[in-house]
């Protein structure tokens, strides 16, 4: 259920397209009240998730590799690889540092926590003013689940699931321990998408993991019930324009 607190009449969803439209039925739907303080934050979210799922995709196009941190890489130009993770060099815009992903993604190898926190990045860039996303993420620590705080990932407990959110599938019977999940991309209509394994339905992701497990395993993975969502208050008073 969709609640505005400041709307008299929420729109409708003859109002949306596309992936829009599929969130906004979602939340519609949704047992939970997603509650807004104003129209321009819900509309904010709708964006923000649709470009969550786009750089998803994108990332699933691109010729980024899947590997763990010992044999990790990021594009040695811009980034210095510490004992944390990789520091953004100084000299570079943190918004041309997460395009750099995207757009050279041979020069990239990382893992699926990694990509999700880079996931975040891109759409945040995507949604909000780039002089604002520089001011917000000055020198950027990239690798599991280091990110700036105000990027602003709140994880809760539960199976609702909205476009956009971030859930995982867990892997008891592990064989490596980089495979002992996989941090996906809920993308809408059952589909997820995990680095490393690409883009699957709940049981095609539950197949892959499990063949990755260890020998004699009897634990099948499956999908958890949480998930992962960004801060969208906090966000949208840096949005790129009035959404309405």
């Amino acid at each position: 259920m969709i609640y505005i607190e400041d709307f008299g009449a929420k729109p409708t969803v003859n109002r949306f397209h596309g992936v829009q439209r599929e969130i906004f039925i979602a939340l519609e739907d949704s047992p939970e009240v997603h509650r807004y303080h104003s129209l321009h934050e819900f509309l904010f979210d709708l964006q923000l998730r649709e470009n969550i799922i786009l750089a998803a995709r994108k990332l699933n196009e691109s010729q980024v590799a899947f590997a763990p941190f010992v044999t990790s890489k990021f594009n040695p130009r811009i980034w210095k690889k510490i004992r944390y993770g990789y520091l953004l060099d100084p000299s570079v815009l943190p918004s041309d540092a997460i395009k750099d992903i995207f757009e050279n993604g041979k020069e990239y190898a990382f893992e699926c926590t990694t990509a999700i926190v880079i996931i975040y990045y891109k759409a945040v860039l995507n949604s909000i003013s780039t002089s604002y996303f520089n001011m917000l993420f000055q020198r950027l620590l990239v690798w599991d689940w280091n990110y700036d705080k105000d990027l602003g990932i709140i994880t809760k407990e539960g199976r609702d699931f909205i476009p956009g959110d971030v859930v995982y599938f867990y892997n008891p019977d592990y064989d490596h321990p980089v495979w002992s999940g996989e941090n996906t991309v809920y993308l809408g209509n059952g589909l997820y998408f995990g680095h490393g394994i690409g883009i699957r339905t709940e049981e095609g992701m539950i197949q892959e993991l499990n063949k990755l497990r260890k020998k004699n395993a009897t634990r099948s993975a499956y999908l958890i019930s949480q998930y992962s969502r960004l801060n969208t208050r906090y966000l949208s008073q840096f949005a790129r324009q009035t959404l309405f």
